[in-house]
């Protein structure tokens, strides 16, 4: 049967957009590129992923990471990089949970060097580490907070490290540094510091730098370091990534803020803002399902608000008195958003760890409540910082402690295990073929599962 040339071309491009599926699909699982992975969303779908460890048990390796940051480890074929700031004389160690009197505002007088480091996949031995700057620190950072809690991204040709008061700097995979980019430092809110991740595109890297001082966003050529474009913002500090929204419309990038979360296209117009969100703003965006999930919830507030949208948005989207949806907001809750881990959606669930130690489960779709707020450690209290993640119908929750919470995910709250590593842990682990990469205050854990089938 001959096929006429209309058909032929639907059939081509359906094949091209099966290909290019599958191949996004197998990049998804083979490596974790960006904070909470691609499309932001902290899902995986690899097999024989673990679902018990402790500091012996299913532990591949374990490596030592010298200085201090807050950074998740990203992954490409054979190579996980990290960031982290070495400072020469002691350091004063970070305390556990919410609290007032974080605060330092002078700046330490100690030589620091910010560094970016390239492990082995297999081994977990150091491939390389690069220095890209030493001097002692022009602004002040809380004391939960580092200078390299940004976490880097990379294409798998090359590895993008943002250090929010410093710059970001381009390597290649063998640590050679291609290009950079400083924009100066700036004060933040009570000093705390900085904390918003690049992100790539395509061709083009963003980066957000919401401060106290001149607050913008900038596009540049990823190869070269050129900047394509940049606009001020009229914000103040905030330490939300922004997310490359590629929705059935168009590709917009998305940026939280505290006065607007706002969306540009790709040449930094805005095509829609929203209002409403807390005075601190925090969690990453994503999409599932049609949805644009935003949220903010600083906890001294009483509004911590959760926004489902809709594609195709333009303009000032925020509520009209009395209202609690319109046409470009699915469904909204006022007070169901958490203030540091960024939520997850899971088949048709959407989840909320909550960093007094709790969590809660909506209807992905239209916001009805599946279980209220439930505590996770039924021994005591305990902080989180760093987001979910979930795969093979569990849900995993990282307290401060070390400790991981596994859930059975579904409309039922069921806490099925904890796993222990006895260290404190603020970032947020990546997932990569059969394996979990963990960082704590000092280590790098790959965790896999040595019982599992091939």
């Amino acid at each position: 049967m001959k096929l006429g040339p209309t058909i032929r071309n639907v059939l081509g491009r359906w094949i091209h957009g099966l290909i290019l599926t599958v191949a996004l699909c197998t990049i998804a699982q083979d490596n974790w590129p960006q904070f909470r992975g691609e499309q932001s969303l902290g899902v995986a779908g690899n097999k024989n992923l673990p679902a018990t460890w402790d500091t012996n048990k299913n532990v591949a390796w374990k490596t030592t990471v010298p200085g201090m940051g807050w950074s998740s480890p990203v992954v490409w074929g054979d190579k996980i990089f990290l960031t982290s700031v070495i400072r020469d004389g002691e350091v004063e160690p970070p305390k556990k949970g919410l609290y007032f009197g974080g605060e330092r505002k002078t700046p330490s007088t100690n030589t620091q060097h910010w560094v970016v480091y390239c492990f082995n996949w297999q081994t977990g031995k150091k491939i390389w580490e690069k220095q890209v700057h030493e001097g002692s620190p022009s602004t002040s950072v809380h004391l939960k907070n580092t200078y390299a809690s940004e976490t880097p991204v990379t294409d798998g040709e090359q590895v993008y490290a943002y250090f929010g008061n410093l710059g970001l700097f381009c390597l290649d995979l063998n640590g050679k540094e291609v290009w950079s980019q400083k924009w100066g430092h700036f004060k933040t809110r009570y000093g705390w510091g900085t904390a918003a991740s690049p992100v790539l595109h395509k061709d083009r890297i963003f980066v957000v730098n919401d401060n106290d001082d001149r607050s913008f966003l900038v596009a540049l050529n990823k190869k070269t370091g050129e900047q394509l474009w940049r606009v001020e913002r009229d914000e103040k500090s905030n330490w939300a990534t922004p997310f490359v929204w590629v929705n059935e419309q168009r590709t917009e990038l998305v940026v939280p803020g505290t006065k607007k979360v706002r969306s540009y296209d790709l040449d930094g117009k805005v095509l829609w803002e929203l209002g409403g969100m807390s005075s601190i703003v925090i969690p990453t965006p994503f999409a599932k399902s049609g949805l644009l999930y935003v949220c903010s919830g600083y906890v001294g507030d009483n509004t911590r608000p959760v926004f489902a949208i809709r594609p195709g948005a333009s303009g000032d989207i925020s509520f009209k008195e009395g209202e609690t949806t319109n046409k470009h907001i699915a469904w909204y809750d006022k007070t169901a958003a958490p203030y540091n881990p960024s939520p997850i959606v899971y088949g048709d669930y959407f989840y909320v760890l909550f960093d007094f130690g709790f969590l809660s489960c909506r209807d992905a779709k239209t916001g009805k409540e599946i279980y209220e707020k439930q505590r996770i450690n039924p021994e005591g209290t305990s902080a989180f910082t760093a987001s979910p993640w979930a795969y093979d119908n569990k849900i995993f929750c990282l307290s401060e402690d070390g400790d991981t919470f596994v859930f059975q995910a579904g409309p039922e709250y069921k806490l099925i295990g904890k796993n222990s590593l006895g260290e404190m842990c603020m970032a947020t682990p990546a997932i990569a073929r059969d394996s979990l990469i963990i960082r704590t205050i000092s280590n790098l854990y790959r965790i896999k599962d040595t019982a599992a089938k091939k």
